[in-house]
This record gives C-alpha cells, sequence and structure tokens, in this order.
C-alpha cells in the first residue's frame, strides 16, 4: 500500500475492523447529536409558542432527511479522513479477510494498475504522483472506497430497516385484523339484554380458557407450563377464548363504566403508536452495529454467530407473551371453583420482565433491527464485493444465516407481534391510546396552560391549588399511563 492510487484503492475487506468501527462511531454519534439539538430546539420553540419557527425547523429536519444527513457528513468529512495516516504496522492486526487474501488482492490489483499505465502510455498521467501517505512512509486510516462503501452500508442498513419493520407491521396488523369478528361478535351479544340481565354462574373450570391454559400436563409443573408456552406460540398462539377473557379483564380494570368499549380498535392504535418507536434507529442499536464491525474479524465467523442473538430472543419474548396468558389463567382457577358472572383476570405488571411491559416493545424493535441488519449485511457484501468474498464466508455459514432471517421474519409478523399486541395490554397501566388522537391533543394542551397557569401566582391560592389538581391527575394518565382514580372512566 505504498503507492499513490493503490492507497485510494483499498476496501472494507483489508481494512481493520478498529477502523471501520472507529469511524462508524463518528460518523453515527454525529448524526445523533444533531438529531438531538433539532428535537430539543423544536421542544424548545413549542414550549415557547414560537409556531413559524417550530415549522420551520421541522421543515430543515425533514429536508435533513431526504438529502440524508449522513451522506452529507461523509462527503465533508470524506477528504479529512482520508488523509489521516498511521504506520503499515497498524493495518496488519484485526483484518475481515486473511493476509493471504490481502496479498492475492494487492496482486491482483497491481497487475490491474500496469494495464491502465500500459494503455495510457504518453498520456500526461502514466507517471502517477506518489500519495499523500506514502510520501510520509505511512498508510492512510481509510481508503476513499473503503469510506464510500461504508456511506453506502450505513444507507442500505436504514432502508432494510425500515422495510422489513413496515412488513412486520403490515402482516401483523392483517393478522390482527383477523381478531375484528370475535369483536363484532361480542358487540352483537351485549346488545341482548336477556343475556345480559340474566344472573349467571361461570365453572371456573370449565371455561374454554381456563381449559386451555391450565388444565393439563402444565397444571401443576412450572417447566412443563413453560414448555407449553414456548410450543403454543407455533400454532393457535391467541384463540378467541384468551381474547374474549383478556378483553374483559382489561375493561373491567380501565373502563369499567364502559363495558361496550371497542378494545380492538384501542388495540390497533396502540400498535400503530408503538410503530413510531419501532421503525427508528436509537443509539443502542447503532451500538450493536459498531460491536459487530469490530468483531467482524477474519476466522471468527461473528456475522454467523451472531446470528442466533434474534433468534433466541424472539422464541423467549413469544413464550414469555403466552406464559403471561397462562399465568393470568393459573391466578383465575386456583382462587375460584365457581364465580358469579364473567370470568375476569387481573392485569399486572407482575407478569412481565422488570415489571415492565414496554421492555417487550424494546426486545422487538432490537430483534428487528438485527436481522435488518444480517439480511442487509449479507446482501451488501453480494452487490458491493461479489459472492466469492472473502467477508462472506462459506455457504455452510451463508445458508443458516438466510433461513434463520426469514424464520426470525415469518414467526415475528404472524406470531409475536400480534401476542405483544394484545398480552401487553394486561399490564398495570393503560396506554395513551385508549384516547383518540385528537381527545390527546385538546388533553396534552389542557395540562400544559393548568402547569402555566400554576406557576402564576396573581390568580390567587384558589386556581392555582385547583391548576395543581388538575395537574396531578392529568401526569398520572400520561407519563405513567395510570389507571387508577377517575381515569378508568375517561372511555
Amino acid at each position: 500500500m505504498s503507492g499513490g492510487g493503490e492507497e485510494e484503492g483499498v476496501s472494507l475487506e483489508f481494512t481493520p475492523t478498529w477502523v471501520v468501527a472507529a469511524i462508524c462511531t463518528v460518523i453515527v454519534a454525529i448524526s445523533l447529536a444533531a438529531e438531538r439539538i433539532l428535537h430539543y430546539g423544536g421542544k424548545f420553540l413549542k414550549a415557547r409558542d414560537q409556531k413559524p419557527l417550530y415549522e420551520a425547523l421541522q421543515k430543515i429536519k425533514e429536508e435533513l432527511m431526504l438529502l440524508g444527513f449522513i451522506s452529507l457528513l461523509l462527503t465533508v468529512t470524506q477528504k479529512g479522513i482520508t488523509k489521516i495516516c498511521v504506520p503499515a504496522a497498524f493495518m496488519r492486526h484485526m483484518l475481515p479477510c486473511s493476509l493471504n487474501d490481502a496479498a492475492e488482492h494487492k496482486s491482483h490489483f497491481q497487475t490491474l494498475k500496469g494495464r491502465r499505465l500500459l494503455s495510457g502510455a504518453g498520456e500526461q498521467h502514466s507517471q502517477p504522483n506518489p500519495g499523500f501517505c506514502a510520501s510520509k512512509n505511512k498508510v492512510p486510516l481509510l481508503s476513499e472506497e473503503a469510506l464510500h462503501h461504508l456511506h453506502i452500508f450505513i444507507f442500505v442498513l436504514a432502508v432494510v430497516h425500515v422495510a422489513f419493520s413496515v412488513l412486520t407491521v403490515f402482516f401483523g396488523g392483517a393478522r390482527i385484523r383477523q381478531w375484528k369478528h370475535w369483536e363484532d361478535s361480542i358487540a352483537k351479544q351485549n346488545y341482548e339484554t336477556d343475556r345480559v340481565l340474566k344472573p349467571k354462574v361461570t365453572h371456573v373450570h370449565q371455561h374454554d380458557f381456563i381449559r386451555g391454559r391450565f388444565a393439563g400436563l402444565g397444571k401443576d409443573s412450572a417447566i412443563v407450563g413453560w414448555l407449553l408456552s414456548f410450543f403454543k406460540q407455533f400454532y393457535g398462539s391467541v384463540t378467541k377464548s384468551d381474547y374474549v377473557t383478556l378483553r374483559l379483564g382489561f375493561i373491567m380494570t380501565h373502563c369499567r363504566s364502559n363495558p361496550k368499549f371497542n378494545f380492538h380498535k384501542y388495540m390497533i392504535r396502540a400498535l400503530e403508536d408503538d410503530f413510531k418507536q419501532v421503525v427508528g434507529i436509537s443509539w443502542y442499536l447503532w451500538l450493536f452495529v459498531v460491536i459487530f464491525l469490530l468483531l467482524n474479524i477474519n476466522g471468527w465467523h461473528t456475522y454467523f454467530w451472531i446470528a442466533f442473538i434474534p433468534f433466541i430472543l424472539l422464541l423467549a419474548v413469544g413464550t414469555k407473551l403466552e406464559h403471561v396468558i397462562t399465568q393470568l389463567a393459573h391466578e383465575v382457577a386456583e382462587k375460584h371453583a365457581a364465580i358469579e358472572g364473567d370470568l375476569v383476570v387481573q392485569p399486572s405488571d407482575d407478569h412481565f420482565w422488570f415489571h415492565k411491559p414496554r421492555f417487550v416493545l424494546f426486545l422487538i424493535h432490537f430483534i428487528l433491527f438485527q436481522n435488518a441488519f444480517e439480511i442487509a449485511f449479507f446482501f451488501w457484501i453480494w452487490v458491493t464485493y461479489g459472492f466469492d468474498s472473502c467477508i462472506m464466508g462459506q455457504v455452510k455459514y451463508i445458508i443458516p444465516r438466510l433461513v434463520i432471517g426469514v424464520f426470525i421474519q415469518v414467526l415475528c409478523s404472524y406470531s409475536t407481534l400480534p401476542l405483544y399486541a394484545i398480552v401487553t395490554q394486561m399490564g398495570t397501566h393503560y396506554k395513551r391510546a385508549i384516547f383518540n388522537e385528537h381527545l390527546q391533543k385538546n388533553i396534552v394542551g389542557w395540562a400544559q396552560k393548568a402547569k402555566k397557569r400554576k406557576g402564576l401566582k396573581a390568580d390567587g391560592h384558589g386556581s392555582s391549588q385547583e391548576s395543581a389538581n388538575t395537574g396531578i391527575q392529568l401526569g398520572s394518565i400520561f407519563p405513567k399511563a395510570s389507571a387508577s382514580g377517575d381515569s378508568s372512566s375517561v372511555p
């Protein structure tokens, strides 16, 4: 890598992984910092009622997204990065491809360069000038070609992640919409007054929900119960008896005064709200990318072993969600033999990991991103360097990766996402999607005005006390999505 033209053409195949990871970290950090500055700037302007400036800032954000801030950043920093020179010894460790592959690549490169020199003999540029780093007996930290390829990879990763997220939510949402006829049948039954007014006694152990989730092999064995939950995610993950029982448990806990509450429509709205988070790429996901790029060392087969992370996590999430339904059934079946009225389960955060239902969304977000990363990395290597590239690896490592990727996408769309949509409603608190979008905006605006009035003591102690009470009630609804107090009767 001593010639000027040669040092310009070293690809990512022969660039140390620590260099690629470091450059990617810098690029992503600057991009995220710029996005946060714009975000908090928008919040500041909105809080000061600077609507024209706020709208202008939103337009700037849209333009940056359209143009691609990372593309702009790479273009600006390209010359600076390629002018960073380091001793050649630093570039011989942690390579994605072996030194033998690098030697073959160098020989091939020199052959091509010799042909170009012969074909261009007699021209002005037939004798190339030594490169910037070569003149110092050093090599560039990252070539322009490698930086360009890194730029393409980041762009491809973002596009594939968004595309896979959209596909997952689309097919998962289609699956959830199949449950609408269950909601319609329940609404139709509610119009039959004789069924509503007639006294009813439910024999718990004869109930379809209990028979499907409590009776049988898993009744007295926790291990068998977990195993049944594991296999349940692959077939009939949510049955009609599950839907009817969980729906009733939610309504009796959070909106008892509205028994005709449309649980299905609320669930769809909540899923759409969560999709806004899933489609984004947070800093911790970029951190995973950096770690992978760092560990993608020749002989380690990192790209193969890392494919099992989303696979294992997806199975664990599906098993846990199924087990939450089983736990709800056990709680009722172990306490009652017969009850007056319908069977009602009690939602609680205690059934979820770390007592946080939203932690499941974090895991699904990570699973979808890492699966998109695996697929994006495969096709990027294929298109950029060819199927026989040393980074691509052997076929015995490639096929399982692709099979796992397809399996994750199908299972997450068909089973895990629908399970998440209904089971995470069994937490202690409800989500703000329980209100429609127009009502959400009105309540948030009311809360903000109440906080402003709270700070104006000139209005007297009475109005200040009223604003404080209003702020407390609304604060319990939106930040924590509390189900306590009068908030449950709002719908």
